[in-house]
């Protein structure tokens, strides 16, 4: 079975992690076809080290773009690579841009099409992601959904009959890192773990509504200022260049901007912490499993399994945050909707009774 991954973000690499390891295990044909979407070396590089992934068989670069070009370009470099490659599977994951161009790319070309991370739904059509993921759904030929609130959500759409409910590739992944005997070892403590003792809460924002935003923007990086705890910002590019024109200030109160961290050591820092702050879809469930509570800086979820016992919170004022950051513990453990750490044999599984054979392939193109 020959399977092309197309990936372009931090998130998606994680999910791309144990498929990756999985199709080796099995000795399937793996291409990965790496967008650029996120080029940052702490975002891309960074990831593909820490997570034992092998390089990319290509890298379109597509960089930074408004939306419309940057998937243009994505489109433009995706198509000759399926030309070459005519893969049995085009292997789709999540809501980003990257998603978009390759769902677009592979249905032009007739290839058979399996989207992880399917049926979430935030209801919100202004989200990009949100336009992203119902695409990908419609136009895919088999939905790998994580979740029975995912499950639900295709059924509702008429999309059942190809769906089948696998698990979440972010614990097969996170399991493998908590537990070095299952998967990759070496895990490296970030500095203010050792160098700052102590309870902190940990914080990520980037998605384009809080960071466009000037007003909202300036909101969200005061709120996080007058935490109760030291807040430790690991800062997104986008962040920081939107921080840049708009003239804020990171270094303030009890806010502590650090660069972006390896996988790994994201994961320490969040089991760590207190309380986790974040406009990010992933990071919900990460704390979730891990038992930290959470705070959204949103007004909706695409994972509404992290809202169960108050577990996650939605923030949708910022001026709310410090009081829901300091919010008790919830009491007894929180609840497990992800599945049990094996999504990607039941993706490989779902994956190998559809294959079909494939016309001979030409060499896979190269950047």
């Amino acid at each position: 079975m020959k399977v092309l991954s197309v990936v372009g973000t931090r998130p998606q690499l994680v999910k791309l992690a144990p498929i990756a390891w999985e199709l080796a295990a099995r000795g399937d044909d793996h291409l990965i076809a790496h967008t650029g979407q996120h080029y940052d070396p702490l975002l891309s590089q960074s990831l593909l080290d820490d997570l034992d992934l092998p390089a990319p068989d290509v890298n379109l670069e597509a960089g930074s773009a408004p939306h419309a070009e940057q998937t243009a370009r994505m489109l433009t470099g995706l198509a000759p690579v399926l030309a070459h490659a005519r893969p049995d599977w085009v292997l789709t994951y999540g809501d980003t841009n990257s998603t978009l161009a390759a769902t677009l790319a592979a249905a032009a070309q007739d290839l058979p099409i399996a989207h992880v991370e399917a049926g979430l739904r935030s209801y919100d059509r202004r989200m990009p992601e949100e336009r992203n993921r119902i695409v990908a759904d419609h136009l895919a030929d088999l939905l790998l959904a994580p979740t029975a609130a995912a499950m639900a959500n295709l059924t509702a759409e008429g999309l059942a009959a190809r769906a089948v409910h696998v698990g979440d590739l972010m614990l097969d992944t996170l399991k493998a890192v908590t537990h070095p005997s299952t998967g990759p070892r070496g895990h490296q403590r970030p500095p203010f773990l050792t160098d700052h003792p102590g309870p902190y809460l940990l914080a990520t924002v980037h998605r384009q509504a809080t960071t466009d935003d000037p007003e909202r923007l300036a909101a969200v990086v005061a709120a996080l200022a007058a935490c109760p705890q030291p807040v430790w910002l690991p800062v997104h590019p986008r962040l920081a260049a939107r921080c840049r024109t708009f003239g804020i200030d990171l270094t303030r109160g009890t806010l502590h901007p650090v660069d972006p961290l390896p996988y790994r050591s994201m994961i320490t820092a969040l089991a760590g912490a207190s309380g986790l702050i974040t406009d990010s879809g992933g990071l919900q469930k990460e704390a979730l499993a891990l038992g930290v509570p959470c705070c959204t800086l949103r007004t909706e979820t695409e994972w509404p399994e992290t809202l169960h016992d108050g577990w996650n919170v939605l923030v949708p004022d910022p001026r709310d945050l410090p009081a829901a950051a300091s919010r008790p513990r919830p009491a007894g453990p929180p609840p497990s909707p992800f599945g049990d750490g094996r999504a990607a044999a039941r993706i490989i599984d779902a994956l190998a009774p559809r294959t079909v054979p494939a016309a001979p392939a030409a060499p896979l193109l190269t950047r």
